[in-house]
């Protein structure tokens, strides 16, 4: 389908939230080049452009193995600084005014950095890209699945002094033989706690639907991140639909990871009542933010008006806010549609 510049504009003043984008993959190369500078990490590419030619990934492992190692250049709380508010400023560049970020300390702490000073640097762009840009934000603490149910463990008891500033924990990376119940105990602690609970279920995983039925019956997640295969069992389906979890997809990253972007998929789940919202993931990798992933919708999927709208509003329905906020964010929205 051709690319309509009216409904592109149109998808830009939208108001919007995005759920599912991790903090890690927002680092552009420029950023990348610029803090291996400051801190003397080699990235063994000479220019950004040849870093984003080395991009060559298919699937997850091979995406997961070029991401972890691009992480190398986050040392200082100043670099998080960088990091978490170059990516709010450019989500404020597309009417983005409400997000929850990812952010996996496992990877930084395994690493030799502090805990302290991952969250605090990402803190400090919050408070500022609140105050001088009106984008309003909160935090996904992740946990690595390929690694131990203690370190896991480990690193939410880690959380607990700056419980105020994480919403929620995730689960994420690499599935293969990591299913969510290896974690059950780490997140009903974090329910006791008072975090919200997501996970991972990428598209077309291992043992990918026992992950979901996983999720529903032994967590009891509030919102599933990716779960595009739910619509493999009418029952998972049913379920989703009447506890009303949000379903985060990000169409480009499918397209990388499963060579499709998972148009009639996303169709199919609005049919069905399924809370299914549109984001990122990891935009700095795929070169796609929101607005270019509901662009894409529209120009290759042939998405009307009316179905980005409902994927908008449902970001907003399914978000871990207040009913103030929520409605406040709806009301704008509301505004932009009359």
């Amino acid at each position: 389908m051709s690319s309509n510049p009216d409904l592109r504009a149109w998808i830009a003043q939208l108001p919007k939230a995005e759920l599912h984008v991790h903090l890690e993959g927002t680092l552009e190369p420029e950023l990348s080049f610029a803090l291996a500078a400051r801190n003397g990490v080699a990235l063994g590419h000479d220019t950004p452009e040849a870093l984003i030619a080395a991009y060559d990934f298919h699937d997850l492992p091979s995406f997961l193995a070029i991401y972890y190692r691009a992480m190398d250049v986050l040392v200082s709380e100043q670099d998080f600084h960088e990091l978490a508010f170059a990516y709010l400023s450019k989500a404020r560049s597309q009417n983005i005014l409400y997000c929850e970020m990812l952010f996996d300390p496992q990877a930084h702490t395994g690493r030799g950095v502090a805990f302290h000073t991952v969250i605090s640097g990402i803190r400090r762009a919050q408070v500022q890209a609140a105050a001088e840009l009106g984008v309003e934000s909160q935090l996904i603490m992740c946990f690595l699945r390929e690694l131990s149910a203690a370190s896991a463990m480990e690193t939410l008891l880690a959380s607990l002094p700056y419980k105020a500033w994480i919403v929620g924990v995730g689960l994420d990376s690499d599935e293969k033989n990591n299913p969510p119940i290896k974690f059950a105990a780490v997140f009903a602690q974090a329910r006791v706690e008072g975090y919200r609970l997501t996970m991972h279920c990428d598209v077309n995983q291992q043992n990918t639907l026992m992950h979901i039925g996983q999720c529903l019956e032994v967590i009891g997640v509030d919102r599933i991140d990716h779960g595009v295969n739910a619509l493999e069992d009418a029952a998972l389906c049913t379920e989703i639909a009447r506890r009303g979890i949000g379903l985060t997809i990000c169409p480009v990253s499918n397209r990388f990871v499963v060579q499709n972007l998972t148009g009639e998929e996303i169709r199919r789940m609005l049919a069905l009542g399924m809370k299914a919202t549109i984001n990122s993931d990891d935009p700095a990798y795929f070169r796609a933010y929101l607005n270019e992933n509901l662009n894409a919708l529209h120009e290759d999927a042939g998405f009307t008006a009316a179905e980005i709208t409902t994927l908008v509003r449902n970001g907003f329905d399914v978000a871990w806010l207040d009913e103030t906020r929520r409605g406040h964010y709806l009301a704008l929205l509301g505004a932009s549609l009359s």
